[in-house]
């Protein structure tokens, strides 16, 4: 076997690994939600208590998202998605036997720190699992995992596959990150970064607010604050603004199944804009094509049939606006200090994920329609792809002048 060929099964042997972690992840995400219809009355949950097990593991996903970067760049990606794994694998199972609310709530914390951890490993092992050219198709595969996780998830819950017992989410959900874990430490090809390179934490974090790479960090920041605010007011509020205009809870269920299936083909159109040879006029029409598609969502007779078509065409759009970025991040750091640099943009972006539906719900209580709260989204997903943009466009300039 030539040295190329050696490199592209390695590489692609890497990328099925995270994919399946992706999925797992994705997965393990949306599992609160689903088994909560149930959970709830077995454990007497008031509303209060509901939300606040529920938005539980995004607390956990921001220590993941910094901790899991750093771990990547000290003791390699391999090292990072293993110890993920295994973290939010073993407290999903742990919460089966939770007895009272207090165990339930911090169980699922622990569990989000290594759903938190495993994202920047991901998206950096696909990044690093292919030649330059092809790293935004590599990301976008990895990271259609995570809808298509979501998908399962919803599916399960639609179809009641669980039979209404909402141990066997956490125990499902929990065994099948312990099973990967092997794998990954076993047939995932060396991507460690040597320890010397990174002597601490503090250092890493220095290289990312040095001035020639504030800009960039600031801009990445801000778009995936911003990103993540408008992916998960949909994740979060979509199935009820779609029932505030008149939709059944089961059509509304539906209709959040589509924006996940949506979401994945629009990841892996996110990839191959961003491998394009010009991105930037691509990656405009992508953002232009997401807001457009909220305001579609906004204003769509309340049909089952065509909510079903604007789900998914939303789900698409957003996701391959995620895609992209997710895409962007690897490509603003040096490899010595990249899992730090993708681990802090993921821990911000997690800020935004629980800014996102709190923004909304004020929004609700004022009044807002479900048309008001999609349109509000719209002036977010222009400054993310702004943010985005600029971010490729510095890129473009530093290759001109490489």
């Amino acid at each position: 076997m030539t040295k190329t060929a050696a490199l592209r099964t390695s590489g692609g042997r890497a990328l099925v690994l995270a994919f399946l972690a992706a999925v797992i992840e994705g997965f393990d995400l949306q599992a609160a939600g689903v088994a909560v219809p149930k959970l709830a009355p077995a454990f007497g949950l008031t509303p209060p208590q509901i939300g606040l097990f529920l938005s539980s593991a995004t607390f956990g996903l921001i220590f993941g998202s910094l901790s899991g970067g750093w771990i990547a760049d000290t003791w390699g990606r391999r090292a990072g998605l293993v110890l993920s794994l295994l973290t939010f694998g073993v407290f999903s199972v742990a919460t089966v036997f939770a007895t009272s609310f207090e165990q339930l709530l911090v169980l699922r914390i622990l569990t989000g720190v290594g759903l938190g951890g495993a994202l920047p490993n991901l998206i950096n092992i696909a990044a690093e699992s292919v030649e330059p050219r092809r790293r935004g198709w590599a990301v976008s595969i990895m990271y259609a995992g995570v809808p298509l996780g979501g998908a399962i998830a919803s599916g399960v819950a639609t179809l009641g596959l669980h039979g209404g017992d909402w141990h066997m989410i956490f125990l499902v959900g929990g065994l099948m990150p312990l099973v990967l874990a092997p794998f990954v430490q076993l047939l995932l090809p060396p991507l460690a970064v040597a320890r010397q390179k990174v002597s601490s934490a503090t250092g890493g974090f220095a290289k990312l607010v040095a001035p020639e790479s504030l800009v960039g960090t600031l801009f990445l920041w801000l778009a995936f604050f911003l990103g993540l605010m408008v992916v998960y007011v949909l994740l979060n509020w979509m199935p009820q603004l779609l029932v505030a205009r008149g939709l059944e809870k089961s059509e509304a269920s539906l209709v959040q199944l589509m924006f996940n299936v949506g979401g994945v083909a629009g990841s892996l159109i996110g990839g191959r804009i961003f491998d394009s040879a010009r991105p930037i006029g691509p990656v405009l029409l992508a953002f232009a094509a997401s807001a457009a598609a909220l305001i579609m969502l906004g204003i769509l007779p309340v049909a089952l049939a065509l909510m079903l078509v604007g789900g998914a065409l939303v789900g698409a759009a957003i996701l391959c606006m995620q895609a992209i970025l997710y895409a962007t991040a690897p490509q603003c750091y040096p490899f010595e200090v990249r899992g730090t640099g993708v681990g802090i943009a993921v821990a911000v972006g997690r800020l935004g994920s629980i800014a996102g539906p709190l923004f909304t719900g004020l929004l609700v209580a004022r009044g807002a329609t479900p048309t008001d709260v999609m349109f509000s989204l719209v002036p977010l997903t222009v400054l993310t792809g702004v943010f985005t943009v600029v971010l490729l466009f510095r890129r473009s300039r530093r290759e001109a002048f490489a």
